[in-house]
């Protein structure tokens, strides 16, 4: 299998490994093969990419979209680096309010799976970084919704302080004041 599939503090989220073919002309691997992330629970359709290009220092996020239009994500950081957060907001879930924090970059070519129901985020934490995402739902003004990236609540370790916002980042609310319309229910194993 060309890929390592590891669980994260919150079950749902899923850290995955390319096997990366490396040589003297460069590299080969594999970024998506849906019957590998089939068997590793990853059962979305994946019907949109999007690809964001930002400077150090800046924070996109946390975002979500709220049903019908929930989006799961696979993500990844094609140039640069960034510190890539998913929370878990789903009602009722036992993780609910946690978060997990990875690094994803060009050189560890690692690939987030952040489900429906987490607010995602990331900061760029290279002079630039470029990062590519699939979603299993297209684009909704209308259930787009977020959460402020220092609610207290939430208590993220971001490695800025003061992190380059968009206006709309810099305006959401807080997880207790945030329209979320999430609930958990028990994955089967």
């Amino acid at each position: 299998m060309p890929f390592v599939f590891k669980r994260l503090g919150i079950p749902a989220v899923v850290l995955i490994e390319p096997k990366v073919f490396e040589d003297e002309r460069g590299f080969f691997m594999e970024t998506y093969k849906m019957p590998d992330f089939v068997t590793a629970g990853i059962k979305g359709n994946f019907v949109q990419e999007n690809h964001s290009h930002s400077s150090k220092g800046v924070l996109r996020g946390l975002h979500y979209q709220n049903p019908p239009f929930a989006q799961g994500k696979l993500v990844r950081a094609i140039k640069g680096e960034i510190f890539d957060v998913s929370v878990d907001i789903r009602k009722g879930s036992p993780t609910w309010g946690k978060w997990v924090g990875v690094i994803l970059s060009e050189e560890n070519k690692n690939i987030l799976y952040v489900p429906a129901g987490l607010a995602h985020g990331f900061c760029v934490l290279s002079e630039i970084a470029e990062v590519i995402y699939k979603t299993t739902n297209v684009y909704s003004a209308e259930s787009e919704a977020g959460i402020i990236w220092n609610d207290d609540d939430l208590n993220i370790e971001w490695p800025v302080k003061e992190p380059i916002l968009s206006e709309k980042d810099g305006k959401l609310p807080s997880l207790k004041n945030a329209d979320i319309r999430f609930y958990y229910a028990k994955e089967a194993k």
